[in-house]
């Protein structure tokens, strides 16, 4: 019996142990194909495509937070000039004011010594007729004296004889005492009235003198003012240049930045840029397709001059008006040569088309130059490329560029106050961007400000 128990077990023990065993070999073969399905054994050349990777990220993520620390050591820098820059503002308003106290002071101190001469020559001219008065009355005097030494030289007798009565005598003898008294009074006024006014001609030139220090005084005061007023203006326009510096290298700064997040922006077509300058700018979409529909019809004319013929026709046109013209003369080379240093930095050629000098008004010639989408001056570009850079990610923007011309004209819009499709903000836009109202330009922009949602949405 335990015999065959014995056998038994040894035949259940056969037959289990190879069907457990095949069971967890399949079962291991199937995770380990599960293990493998989910982390698959990578190549040398993966491995090593995958440690290039991490580097490359790693060095990126360095080259960011350099650049976004060099970004916030600008802007602390940028933040820094401004507020010297402020500083310097309110003293140059104290300064100003200052001097305008002064000059004040200087016109009332010339007011004050004008008057006084005046009073002076009218008294030295009231000493003139006082003397003049004095010379008839010595004369007066003398024919009285004559008259009184006449008669006091005469015997009594003589004087009683002659007399037809006493009463004559002692009459004529009462005149002697009445003109012995009012030679006496008049010799004694006209010297009191001389004495005055010589006394008053004395002060008068003494207040002149106190007048001519004061004046003085202040226009030294003022010269030392005007001196402090140039040397704050020059400070000021020394941090206005840092701060430009400082914007541009910031705007540079943004770009290398943009490129490494991946976010330039360069539009394929004119709606994509101007969604995306309005989105930027908060210019609604319809007013930038307004000003850029009346500009250059969309960027379809962006000019048909070189800037040799602007040169050629505005030159002719200013000769006619003489030398009143130098400083629009000086402008338009002026202009020229910033135009030449931003074809160069574009690598563009010199022969780019520009707007037109277009027209010879009783004012002058109206100059050509107009450069790209939005027609912008070569100048006035230049002082707006740091925020265009800034905005659109580009290192050097450039006017011919849809995405970088149409944010130009809203960041200038923009300044100008068409933030809304309102009448008035639009009006002032028009204004500063044509540089007079034209209601031919109102209307073109006032219309497409007001429509552009319904036509293109």
């Amino acid at each position: 019996m335990i015999k065959r128990k014995k056998i038994a077990l040894i035949l259940a023990l056969v037959l289990v142990v190879p069907v457990f065993v095949a069971s967890q070999v399949s079962f291991w073969q199937d995770m380990t194909k599960r293990v493998n399905a989910a982390d698959p054994v990578l190549t040398q050349a993966q491995i090593d495509a995958q440690a290039v990777q991490d580097a490359q990220d790693a060095k990126d993520k360095e080259a960011k937070k350099l650049l976004e620390d060099k970004q916030d050591s600008l802007l602390s820098k940028i933040e820094k000039e401004e507020k010297a820059k402020a500083k310097l503002q309110q003293n140059l308003g104290q300064i100003q004011g200052a001097v305008y106290s002064t000059q004040k002071t200087i016109n009332n101190a010339k007011s004050s010594i004008a008057e006084t001469a005046e009073n002076i020559s009218r008294k030295e001219a009231e000493v003139k007729n006082l003397s003049d008065k004095i010379e008839l009355q010595k004369s007066m005097l003398r024919a009285l004296l004559q008259q009184v030494y006449y008669n006091q030289s005469q015997p009594i007798l003589n004087v009683v004889l002659t007399k037809a009565s006493f009463a004559d005598v002692f009459s004529d003898t009462d005149n002697l005492l009445t003109i012995e008294d009012k030679i006496k009074n008049l010799s004694f006024e006209v010297s009191k009235t001389k004495s005055q006014m010589e006394d008053d001609k004395q002060q008068l030139a003494l207040e002149k003198e106190k007048h001519e220090e004061i004046l003085a005084d202040k226009v030294d005061e003022k010269q030392g003012l005007v001196a402090t007023q140039i040397g704050v203006q020059s400070d000021i326009q020394e941090k206005e240049a840092t701060i430009s510096e400082l914007q541009a290298k910031l705007a540079e700064l943004q770009s290398d930045l943009n490129v490494l997040t991946g976010k330039s922006f360069n539009a394929s077509d004119i709606n994509e840029a101007i969604s995306y300058a309005s989105k930027k700018q908060g210019v609604p979409k319809g007013v930038l397709y307004g000003f850029l529909k009346r500009e250059t019809n969309l960027g379809a004319n962006t000019g048909q001059c070189t800037y040799a013929d602007v040169e050629r026709v505005s030159i002719a046109g200013y000769k006619k008006y003489g030398s009143k013209y130098k400083n629009s003369i000086a402008l338009l080379y002026k202009r020229k040569g910033l135009f030449e240093g931003i074809i160069k930095d574009l690598k563009l050629s010199k022969n780019t088309k520009i707007s037109c000098t277009i027209s010879f008004a009783s004012a002058g010639p109206n100059q050509g130059g107009a450069m790209g989408v939005a027609q912008f001056m070569s100048d006035i570009w230049l002082a707006y490329e740091s925020r265009i850079a800034s905005a659109t990610g580009h290192a050097k923007p450039d006017p011919w560029n849809l995405t970088d011309g149409v944010m130009a004209l809203a960041i200038k819009v923009r300044a100008a106050g068409a933030t809304s499709s309102s009448s008035s903000g639009i009006r002032s836009a028009v204004t500063s961007y044509y540089g007079i109202f034209s209601q031919g330009y109102y209307d073109t922009v006032y219309y497409w400000a007001k429509n552009y949602d319904k036509l293109f949405n």
